[in-house]
Protein backbone atom coordinates (compact mmCIF):
# COMPACT_ATOMS: atom_id res chain seq x y z
CA UNK A 1 0.00 0.00 0.00
CA UNK A 2 2.04 3.08 -1.05
CA UNK A 3 2.29 6.47 0.42
CA UNK A 4 -0.28 7.96 -2.18
CA UNK A 5 -2.88 5.31 -2.18
CA UNK A 6 -3.35 5.77 1.97
CA UNK A 7 -3.44 9.87 1.51
CA UNK A 8 -6.16 9.16 -1.48
CA UNK A 9 -7.76 6.45 0.67
CA UNK A 10 -8.33 9.60 3.65
CA UNK A 11 -9.19 11.85 1.50
CA UNK A 12 -11.89 10.19 -0.08
CA UNK A 13 -13.73 9.18 3.33
CA UNK A 14 -13.20 13.47 4.68
CA UNK A 15 -16.59 14.03 3.33
CA UNK A 16 -18.16 11.36 5.43
CA UNK A 17 -17.00 13.37 8.36
CA UNK A 18 -19.61 15.52 9.04
CA UNK A 19 -21.29 15.47 12.21
CA UNK A 20 -25.50 15.98 11.98
CA UNK A 21 -27.22 17.37 14.93
CA UNK A 22 -30.76 16.23 13.26
CA UNK A 23 -29.30 12.87 12.53
CA UNK A 24 -27.71 12.39 16.00
CA UNK A 25 -30.81 13.86 18.16
CA UNK A 26 -32.72 10.88 16.17
CA UNK A 27 -30.37 8.13 16.99
CA UNK A 28 -30.97 9.30 20.46
CA UNK A 29 -34.48 9.08 20.22
CA UNK A 30 -34.96 5.94 18.24
CA UNK A 31 -32.53 4.39 21.03
CA UNK A 32 -33.39 5.44 24.30
CA UNK A 33 -37.23 5.70 24.40
CA UNK A 34 -36.84 1.94 23.03
CA UNK A 35 -34.70 0.62 25.75
CA UNK A 36 -36.98 2.64 28.43
CA UNK A 37 -39.71 0.87 27.19
CA UNK A 38 -38.41 -2.31 27.10
CA UNK A 39 -37.06 -2.34 30.25
CA UNK A 40 -40.27 -1.38 31.94
CA UNK A 41 -42.06 -3.99 29.39
CA UNK A 42 -39.50 -6.53 30.70
CA UNK A 43 -40.42 -6.11 34.00
CA UNK A 44 -44.03 -6.02 33.97
CA UNK A 45 -43.81 -9.60 31.97
CA UNK A 46 -42.66 -11.34 35.33
CA UNK A 47 -45.98 -10.80 36.21
CA UNK A 48 -46.89 -13.01 33.90
CA UNK A 49 -43.71 -15.58 32.82
CA UNK A 50 -39.60 -15.59 33.21
CA UNK A 51 -40.02 -17.33 30.04
CA UNK A 52 -41.90 -14.29 28.25
CA UNK A 53 -39.38 -11.71 30.24
CA UNK A 54 -36.12 -13.22 29.15
CA UNK A 55 -36.65 -12.86 25.11
CA UNK A 56 -37.70 -9.16 26.14
CA UNK A 57 -34.51 -8.09 27.93
CA UNK A 58 -32.57 -10.20 24.56
CA UNK A 59 -34.15 -7.22 22.58
CA UNK A 60 -33.42 -4.70 25.19
CA UNK A 61 -29.55 -5.62 25.45
CA UNK A 62 -29.55 -4.79 21.47
CA UNK A 63 -30.78 -1.51 22.47
CA UNK A 64 -28.08 -1.14 25.67
CA UNK A 65 -25.01 -2.00 22.33
CA UNK A 66 -26.89 0.55 20.43
CA UNK A 67 -26.76 3.11 23.22
CA UNK A 68 -23.27 1.86 23.66
CA UNK A 69 -22.30 3.14 20.03
CA UNK A 70 -23.68 6.61 21.05
CA UNK A 71 -21.44 6.44 23.65
CA UNK A 72 -18.70 5.51 21.56
CA UNK A 73 -18.87 8.12 18.83
CA UNK A 74 -19.07 10.70 21.71
CA UNK A 75 -15.98 9.40 23.05
CA UNK A 76 -14.20 9.87 19.34
CA UNK A 77 -15.66 13.56 19.45
CA UNK A 78 -17.87 12.31 16.45
CA UNK A 79 -21.75 12.17 17.79
CA UNK A 80 -22.18 16.13 18.41
CA UNK A 81 -20.00 19.48 17.11
CA UNK A 82 -20.07 20.47 20.44
CA UNK A 83 -16.98 18.58 22.61
CA UNK A 84 -18.75 19.74 26.07
CA UNK A 85 -22.77 18.26 24.70
CA UNK A 86 -20.41 14.70 23.54
CA UNK A 87 -18.95 14.41 27.01
CA UNK A 88 -22.30 15.10 28.96
CA UNK A 89 -23.80 12.50 26.47
CA UNK A 90 -20.85 10.27 26.67
CA UNK A 91 -21.29 10.17 30.48
CA UNK A 92 -24.95 9.69 30.47
CA UNK A 93 -25.13 6.59 28.11
CA UNK A 94 -21.81 5.09 30.19
CA UNK A 95 -23.84 4.80 32.68
CA UNK A 96 -26.66 2.63 31.07
CA UNK A 97 -23.71 0.57 29.39
CA UNK A 98 -21.62 1.02 33.39
CA UNK A 99 -18.98 2.34 31.39
CA UNK A 100 -16.90 5.38 32.77
CA UNK A 101 -16.68 7.91 29.96
CA UNK A 102 -13.33 9.21 30.50
CA UNK A 103 -11.51 6.22 31.54
CA UNK A 104 -12.69 4.34 28.18
CA UNK A 105 -11.96 6.97 26.30
CA UNK A 106 -8.44 7.16 26.90
CA UNK A 107 -8.02 3.18 26.35
CA UNK A 108 -10.35 3.28 23.01
CA UNK A 109 -8.02 6.36 21.59
CA UNK A 110 -4.82 4.16 22.39
CA UNK A 111 -6.43 1.12 21.43
CA UNK A 112 -7.08 3.12 17.91
CA UNK A 113 -3.46 4.64 17.65
CA UNK A 114 -1.66 1.01 18.52
CA UNK A 115 -4.07 -1.48 16.83
CA UNK A 116 -2.24 -4.02 14.62
CA UNK A 117 0.92 -2.78 16.45
CA UNK A 118 2.80 -5.61 17.98
CA UNK A 119 5.26 -3.38 19.86
CA UNK A 120 2.09 -1.57 21.36
CA UNK A 121 -0.23 -3.48 22.35
CA UNK A 122 -1.88 -3.59 26.02
CA UNK A 123 -4.12 -0.57 26.63
CA UNK A 124 -7.93 -1.47 25.22
CA UNK A 125 -7.30 -4.81 23.77
CA UNK A 126 -8.06 -8.17 24.29
CA UNK A 127 -4.48 -9.45 25.18
CA UNK A 128 -3.16 -11.79 22.56
CA UNK A 129 0.45 -13.36 22.11
CA UNK A 130 2.21 -14.26 19.39
CA UNK A 131 4.04 -17.61 18.43
CA UNK A 132 7.03 -16.79 19.74
CA UNK A 133 6.21 -15.07 22.82
CA UNK A 134 3.94 -18.23 23.69
CA UNK A 135 7.21 -20.14 23.05
CA UNK A 136 8.96 -18.48 24.98
CA UNK A 137 6.79 -18.38 27.97
CA UNK A 138 7.12 -19.88 31.04
CA UNK A 139 4.30 -22.99 31.66
CA UNK A 140 2.27 -20.80 34.08
CA UNK A 141 1.76 -17.79 31.35
CA UNK A 142 0.71 -20.66 28.90
CA UNK A 143 -2.05 -22.17 31.08
CA UNK A 144 -2.90 -18.45 32.22
CA UNK A 145 -3.35 -17.69 28.54
CA UNK A 146 -4.74 -20.44 27.57
CA UNK A 147 -7.80 -19.99 29.87
CA UNK A 148 -7.99 -16.42 29.14
CA UNK A 149 -8.52 -17.38 25.50
CA UNK A 150 -11.26 -19.94 26.30
CA UNK A 151 -14.37 -18.95 24.62
CA UNK A 152 -16.19 -19.96 28.07
CA UNK A 153 -13.95 -17.42 29.80
CA UNK A 154 -13.75 -14.55 27.42
CA UNK A 155 -17.71 -14.22 26.73
CA UNK A 156 -18.65 -15.92 29.50
CA UNK A 157 -16.78 -14.58 32.87
CA UNK A 158 -15.33 -11.42 30.66
CA UNK A 159 -18.48 -9.75 30.73
CA UNK A 160 -18.56 -9.24 34.50
CA UNK A 161 -15.12 -8.72 35.21
CA UNK A 162 -14.52 -6.07 32.54
CA UNK A 163 -17.87 -4.34 32.91
CA UNK A 164 -19.10 -4.71 36.48
CA UNK A 165 -15.35 -4.98 37.90
CA UNK A 166 -12.61 -3.41 36.02
CA UNK A 167 -14.29 -0.77 35.13
CA UNK A 168 -15.45 0.99 38.48
CA UNK A 169 -11.83 1.47 39.49
CA UNK A 170 -9.58 3.94 37.81
CA UNK A 171 -6.47 2.87 36.11
CA UNK A 172 -3.31 3.61 37.46
CA UNK A 173 -1.54 7.32 36.25
CA UNK A 174 -5.21 8.94 35.51
CA UNK A 175 -5.82 12.31 35.08
CA UNK A 176 -7.91 14.28 38.23
CA UNK A 177 -10.29 14.65 35.38
CA UNK A 178 -10.84 11.14 34.31
CA UNK A 179 -10.84 10.02 37.87
CA UNK A 180 -13.49 11.97 38.97
CA UNK A 181 -15.71 11.13 35.85
CA UNK A 182 -14.95 7.08 37.13
CA UNK A 183 -16.09 8.53 40.19
CA UNK A 184 -19.13 10.27 39.10
CA UNK A 185 -20.24 7.50 36.82
CA UNK A 186 -19.88 4.57 40.08
CA UNK A 187 -22.58 7.14 41.81
CA UNK A 188 -24.83 7.62 38.83
CA UNK A 189 -24.90 3.70 38.92
CA UNK A 190 -25.40 3.56 42.44
CA UNK A 191 -28.07 6.09 42.43
CA UNK A 192 -30.04 4.93 39.41
CA UNK A 193 -29.92 1.50 40.72
CA UNK A 194 -30.77 2.29 44.07
CA UNK A 195 -34.04 4.22 42.93
CA UNK A 196 -35.38 1.11 41.00
CA UNK A 197 -35.14 -1.10 44.04
CA UNK A 198 -37.13 1.37 45.81
CA UNK A 199 -39.45 1.18 43.42
CA UNK A 200 -39.66 -2.53 42.05
CA UNK A 201 -38.11 -4.10 44.65
CA UNK A 202 -34.23 -6.17 44.46
CA UNK A 203 -35.61 -9.57 43.13
CA UNK A 204 -38.10 -7.79 40.24
CA UNK A 205 -34.75 -5.71 39.90
CA UNK A 206 -32.11 -8.34 39.43
CA UNK A 207 -34.52 -10.32 37.10
CA UNK A 208 -34.73 -7.64 34.58
CA UNK A 209 -31.32 -6.08 35.06
CA UNK A 210 -29.37 -8.87 35.56
CA UNK A 211 -29.89 -10.69 32.09
CA UNK A 212 -29.82 -7.19 29.84
CA UNK A 213 -26.65 -6.34 31.49
CA UNK A 214 -24.96 -9.97 30.59
CA UNK A 215 -26.37 -10.07 26.83
CA UNK A 216 -25.23 -6.59 26.20
CA UNK A 217 -22.13 -6.93 27.54
CA UNK A 218 -21.56 -10.30 26.16
CA UNK A 219 -22.29 -9.09 22.54
CA UNK A 220 -20.10 -6.14 22.92
CA UNK A 221 -16.91 -7.73 23.99
CA UNK A 222 -17.72 -10.14 21.27
CA UNK A 223 -18.14 -7.55 18.64
CA UNK A 224 -15.06 -5.80 19.36
CA UNK A 225 -13.18 -9.25 19.41
CA UNK A 226 -14.44 -10.43 16.08
CA UNK A 227 -13.92 -7.11 14.66
CA UNK A 228 -10.05 -8.04 14.57
CA UNK A 229 -9.69 -11.34 15.07
CA UNK A 230 -10.16 -13.03 11.57
CA UNK A 231 -7.45 -15.43 10.09
CA UNK A 232 -5.93 -12.72 7.68
CA UNK A 233 -5.68 -9.65 10.21
CA UNK A 234 -2.80 -7.09 9.90
CA UNK A 235 -0.16 -7.17 12.96
CA UNK A 236 3.71 -5.75 12.26
CA UNK A 237 6.35 -4.79 14.68
CA UNK A 238 6.62 -0.70 15.02
CA UNK A 239 9.23 0.00 12.23
CA UNK A 240 6.72 -2.01 9.09
CA UNK A 241 3.57 -0.99 10.90
CA UNK A 242 0.82 1.71 8.92
CA UNK A 243 -2.09 2.92 10.97
CA UNK A 244 -3.95 3.25 7.15
CA UNK A 245 -3.04 -0.18 7.05
CA UNK A 246 -3.95 -1.39 10.16
CA UNK A 247 -7.26 0.18 9.70
CA UNK A 248 -8.05 -1.41 6.62
CA UNK A 249 -6.81 -4.68 6.57
CA UNK A 250 -6.45 -5.51 10.35
CA UNK A 251 -9.86 -4.49 11.10
CA UNK A 252 -13.04 -6.51 9.32
CA UNK A 253 -16.73 -5.69 7.74
CA UNK A 254 -19.03 -7.63 9.53
CA UNK A 255 -21.61 -8.28 7.57
CA UNK A 256 -24.89 -8.58 9.49
CA UNK A 257 -28.40 -8.72 8.83
CA UNK A 258 -29.60 -5.74 8.00
CA UNK A 259 -31.82 -5.46 11.76
CA UNK A 260 -28.53 -6.43 13.14
CA UNK A 261 -26.35 -3.68 11.80
CA UNK A 262 -29.57 -1.01 12.85
CA UNK A 263 -29.16 -2.07 16.26
CA UNK A 264 -25.35 -2.55 16.47
CA UNK A 265 -25.03 1.27 15.23
CA UNK A 266 -22.89 -0.10 11.53
CA UNK A 267 -20.34 -1.03 13.52
CA UNK A 268 -19.60 -3.40 11.69
CA UNK A 269 -18.46 -1.57 9.20
CA UNK A 270 -15.14 -1.18 11.42
CA UNK A 271 -12.11 -1.01 8.52
CA UNK A 272 -13.82 2.52 7.74
CA UNK A 273 -14.14 3.40 11.00
CA UNK A 274 -10.55 2.61 12.25
CA UNK A 275 -9.62 4.46 9.24
CA UNK A 276 -11.34 7.64 10.25
CA UNK A 277 -12.77 7.81 14.04
CA UNK A 278 -14.28 11.29 13.18
CA UNK A 279 -17.13 9.77 10.78
CA UNK A 280 -20.20 9.21 12.51
CA UNK A 281 -21.41 5.95 12.48
CA UNK A 282 -24.91 7.08 11.16
CA UNK A 283 -22.42 7.72 7.70
CA UNK A 284 -20.31 4.59 8.23
CA UNK A 285 -22.28 2.42 5.73
CA UNK A 286 -22.46 5.43 3.05
CA UNK A 287 -18.62 6.02 3.32
CA UNK A 288 -17.91 1.99 2.70
CA UNK A 289 -20.07 2.17 -0.45
CA UNK A 290 -18.80 5.32 -2.07
CA UNK A 291 -15.49 4.11 -1.52
CA UNK A 292 -13.93 1.19 -3.74
CA UNK A 293 -10.67 0.54 -2.04
CA UNK A 294 -12.89 -0.18 1.35
CA UNK A 295 -15.27 -2.84 -0.30
CA UNK A 296 -11.92 -4.86 -0.79
CA UNK A 297 -11.71 -5.05 3.02
CA UNK A 298 -12.20 -8.79 5.18
CA UNK A 299 -16.39 -9.33 4.90
CA UNK A 300 -17.07 -11.68 7.61
CA UNK A 301 -20.69 -12.89 7.80
CA UNK A 302 -22.25 -14.43 10.51
CA UNK A 303 -21.90 -17.99 9.87
CA UNK A 304 -18.20 -17.38 9.22
CA UNK A 305 -17.44 -14.98 12.35
CA UNK A 306 -17.89 -18.30 14.69
CA UNK A 307 -14.80 -19.37 13.59
CA UNK A 308 -12.96 -16.37 15.47
CA UNK A 309 -13.48 -18.34 18.37
CA UNK A 310 -10.58 -20.82 17.64
CA UNK A 311 -7.84 -18.81 16.59
CA UNK A 312 -5.54 -17.92 19.65
CA UNK A 313 -1.87 -16.86 18.30
CA UNK A 314 -0.40 -14.88 15.85
CA UNK A 315 2.01 -16.71 13.39
CA UNK A 316 4.60 -13.54 12.50
CA UNK A 317 6.05 -16.01 9.79
CA UNK A 318 2.94 -17.10 8.12
CA UNK A 319 0.91 -13.39 8.97
CA UNK A 320 -1.98 -14.82 9.80
CA UNK A 321 -3.87 -16.33 12.99
CA UNK A 322 -4.01 -19.89 14.04
CA UNK A 323 -5.47 -22.44 16.40
CA UNK A 324 -3.95 -24.51 19.16
CA UNK A 325 -3.87 -27.13 17.31
CA UNK A 326 -2.07 -25.42 14.70
CA UNK A 327 0.33 -24.58 16.97
CA UNK A 328 1.34 -28.02 18.19
CA UNK A 329 1.31 -29.11 14.42
CA UNK A 330 3.80 -26.79 13.15
CA UNK A 331 5.75 -27.11 16.13
CA UNK A 332 6.05 -30.76 15.33
CA UNK A 333 7.30 -30.38 11.94
CA UNK A 334 10.00 -27.85 13.46
CA UNK A 335 10.90 -30.47 15.97
CA UNK A 336 10.89 -33.08 13.28
CA UNK A 337 12.99 -30.93 10.72
CA UNK A 338 15.42 -29.90 13.32
CA UNK A 339 16.42 -33.76 14.50
CA UNK A 340 16.43 -34.37 10.80
CA UNK A 341 18.83 -32.33 10.38
CA UNK A 342 20.71 -32.74 13.42
CA UNK A 343 21.06 -36.61 12.55
CA UNK A 344 22.81 -35.67 8.91
CA UNK A 345 25.27 -33.49 10.61
CA UNK A 346 26.25 -36.38 12.80
CA UNK A 347 26.56 -38.87 9.61
CA UNK A 348 30.18 -39.08 8.60
CA UNK A 349 31.47 -38.10 5.94
CA UNK A 350 31.89 -41.36 3.04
Amino acid sequence: MSASFKTQLKKEVAPYERTELKASVIQMVNTLIPLFVLWYLAYASLSVSYWLTLPITLVASGFVIRTFIIFHDCCHGSFFKNKKANNIVGTLTGVISLTPYMQWKYSHSMHHASSGNLDKRGIGDIWMMTVTEYNESPWYTKLYYRVYRNPIILFGIGPIAVFLLQYRFNRRGAKRKERLNTYLTNLLIVTVYALLILAIGWKAFLLVQVPIFYFASMLGIWLFYVQHTFEDSYFENEEEWSYIQAAVEGSSYYKLPKPLQWITGNIGFHHVHHLSPRVPNYHLEEAHNATPPLQQATTITVIESFKAMRFRLWNEEMKKFVTFRQYKKGQRLKERAQRELASRRLQPFK
